[in-house]
């Protein structure tokens, strides 16, 4: 199935009730259970990747097939080492080609026996829960920051504690920091000296915990805003938040969006007295503590003719699909001419090819490409997206979301 979306001529200045934080949601899960807190934490996210955490706690098998949910997959892997019994946890084709080997070793180091039942390094997993020695490990800090979050929440239950040394250069920062502050809200106490996150032996709490909205999925508002020139009032945001990627109020400053604070939410005002029009502007910023906003800006940026340079994208090779690759691809479609500098670099000077008639973007099962690019449809009025279901991962009231705003969404 696909959708031919066609952009409203003038978009409805409206009030959107986002989703919940599915990162915040998927933690705060594991910590419930950690916490042996008998409430599920409220305001859970009702996407697919939270549906399967909960379902997994819910169900009475020792196997769990947690789909293409790379945050339920690393996260309970961690959990299922330290709880008695034999399980297995598998995953969909893209899961089982998403390398684990880095969590993998670092939990078999701290005591953790855990098998692959297919090919070395990647899901399937046979996992024997038992007590964890706990101890002294070292972290590139450069891997995905979802392997550094599992092992730190399951850290104050074992034997020593655990203390992680993280070499290189630390990227997706403010995930840590998240896992860290949340893990404190649960009564557990850390320090971060350095490169060294350091947790003493500990119990958790029980807590009454409440997930804030998401803004990642502000994120494609603040494109809609810039491309329709409306300003949009979105729901249960913070202005102190522990997402990382409530700096996309920042990042859109310079193409053309103020934001407002209040109380627990935002609206989005379009100033084009904000946007940098200098001719030789090439918009840069290191993305490696908000990875997850690359696409938006990516195609925003393009779309408005902003040339870029966006670093720290090293993750984006094994997030949902490749999205470097994919990203390029379907600019393609759309005549931007977008290149790679090694796997962690993106940048466009301009160059543009003649697109496609009936530009049709593929969503490579990843929820963030139908998002980023349906905005689009206010440049390309035969704009189409192949499989629009994807959102159901983190957003699955996007499209009702986008109707409400004045878009049309044809089923093709």
């Amino acid at each position: 199935m696909k959708y031919k979306v066609t952009a409203p001529a003038h978009c409805e200045n409206i009030s959107i009730g986002l989703p919940s934080s599915k990162s915040i949601s998927n933690r705060a899960i594991i910590l419930n259970a950690l916490s042996y807190t008998p409430e599920l934490p409220h305001n859970l996210s009702d996407c697919d990747d939270t549906r399967v955490m909960i379902n997994a706690f819910n169900s009475d098998s020792a196997v769990f097939d947690i789909g293409a949910a790379g945050t339920s997959m690393r996260f309970l892997t961690a959990y299922l080492s330290k709880i008695a019994g034999v399980w297995e946890i598998t995953g969909s084709e893209r899961m089982k080609n998403r390398p684990i080997g880095t969590l993998v070793n670092a939990l078999r180091e701290v005591g953790a026996n855990i098998e692959y039942l297919e090919k070395e390094g990647y899901p399937p997993l046979k996992i024997t829960g038992r007590a964890l020695k706990g101890g002294e490990i070292e972290l590139n800090g450069g891997i995905s920051s979802q392997f550094i979050s599992a092992l730190l929440m399951i850290g104050p239950t074992m034997r020593d504690g655990l203390t992680i040394n993280l070499t290189g250069n630390v990227i997706s920062v403010p995930y840590i920091k998240m896992t860290l502050s949340m893990m404190k809200s649960f009564g557990i106490e850390s320090t971060w000296t350095d490169n060294k996150i350091t947790i003493a032996p500990q119990s958790y709490r029980e807590t009454d915990y409440f997930v804030e909205s998401d803004w990642s999925a502000a994120s494609y508002w603040y494109e809609i805003a810039v491309l329709s020139g409306t300003g949009f009032t979105l729901k249960g945001l913070k202005k102190e938040s522990l997402q990382g990627d409530s700096k996309i109020a920042d990042y859109f400053k310079p193409l053309g969006i103020d934001t407002v604070y209040n109380n627990d939410e935002v609206t989005l005002v379009y100033n084009e007295a904000l946007r940098n029009k200098n001719e030789d502007f090439v918009y840069h910023i290191d993305l490696s503590g908000q990875p997850d906003l690359a696409q938006t800006l990516v195609v925003c940026c393009a779309l408005t003719d902003t040339r870029f340079r966006f670093e720290g994208l090293q993750t984006l090779k094994i997030k949902e699909t490749d999205r470097i690759e994919a990203l390029k691809k379907e600019l393609l479609k759309l005549g931007y001419v977008v290149r790679d500098i090694d796997d962690s670099v993106m940048e466009w000077d301009g160059t543009k090819t003649e697109p496609c008639k009936k530009p049709v973007i593929d969503t490579y099962e990843d929820h963030r490409m139908a998002m980023a690019f349906a905005p689009a449809a206010f440049r390309f009025s035969n704009l189409y997206i192949n499989h629009p279901g994807v959102v159901s991962k983190s957003y699955p009231r996007y499209w009702d979301d986008l109707r409400k705003a004045g878009f049309i969404l044809t089923e093709e």
